[in-house]
């Protein structure tokens, strides 16, 4: 049954931040929504577009009266949200947050919460290129996972409350060791990123008068997150680095057995490595295909 959440506090009112607002208030389970962030003007356009119901700039004297509290920043910048918070925080407040890296975030909680059992950390499988609360919708999570990973110390009450305000969202919600995520995510979602930005890049530096002027639907479809936020995407990458390096590493390796294929005129190597990723991929999609 969904947990009822009286105050909610949304540090970082974007893309995350809005959507999980929209989604609990779609589910009838919260009342007052503040939106806490740096730019009034976005902060305006999410009362405006009901996405939150006031707003602050100050996480310490806004989270007093808070009973939920999700941090959807940065993940580099949780430590400064939870050192700002720590002072004021309700000693029954439950916080949760939704950062794509979360052995740092852990970490951080654990040097500034006063009661860090009671943070549940939280990652949500969904998101878009786009950011900001203009791009916030209600269905944003819907079918898509949510990972917790509670480590021994969490507290069972406040574990209860998280995984019913992400199942209230239309999360499907499962738990994992904190490593084994940075470990996974590395591989599915931060190396993607960087290899798109990587391949613009690369475009970019090619030369000629439009080096983009002959890309059609297939360039379009490798690059799209390349339009993601490059400062969200570094600080993932600086938080998550040991697994990131493992993963590029892996990448640089393959890329090699493909040049030197191309560069020896060897067909067959090419071939067999061509079919092995999309058979790969083929099976990917057709065990996991219904939930993307």
């Amino acid at each position: 049954m969904t947990r009822e959440i009286r105050h909610l506090v949304v540090i970082g009112t974007g893309l995350i931040g809005g959507s999980v607002a929209l989604a609990l208030r779609r589910a009838g389970c919260v009342g007052r929504i503040t939106g806490v962030g740096r730019s009034a003007e976005n902060l305006q356009l999410a009362v405006d577009l009901g996405v939150i119901d006031d707003f602050s700039h100050d996480v310490a004297q806004v989270v007093a009266d808070a009973d939920m509290v999700l941090v959807s920043v940065p993940v580099s910048a949780s430590a400064d949200v939870f050192r700002a918070m720590a002072q004021n925080l309700p000693a029954d407040a439950v916080i949760t947050d939704a950062g794509s890296s979360k052995q740092s975030v852990m970490a951080a909680a654990a040097e500034y919460l006063p009661n860090p059992s009671r943070f549940v950390p939280a990652h949500p499988i969904a998101g878009t290129e786009e950011s900001g609360a203009g791009a916030a919708f209600a269905e944003l999570f819907d079918r898509h996972w949510c990972i917790l990973t509670p480590d021994e110390a969490t507290d069972a009450d406040a574990l209860a409350r998280v995984r019913s305000l992400w199942e209230a969202t239309g999360s499907r919600v499962m738990q994992m060791d904190a490593a084994a995520h940075d470990e996974h995510l590395a591989a599915v979602s931060h190396l993607p990123h960087v290899a798109a930005f990587a391949l613009v890049n690369a475009v970019r530096k090619s030369g000629g008068d439009d080096p983009f002027r002959f890309a059609a639907g297939g360039f379009r479809d490798f690059t799209r997150i390349a339009s993601s936020s490059p400062e969200m995407w570094r600080d993932i990458a600086m938080c998550n680095r040991e697994a990131l390096i493992a993963k590029l590493d892996a990448l640089i390796t393959e890329l090699g057995v493909l040049r030197a294929a191309v560069d020896g005129g060897d067909a067959d190597c090419l071939l067999t490595e061509f079919a092995a990723a999309r058979a790969a991929r083929d099976a990917w999609l057709l065990k996991y295909g219904d939930e993307l």
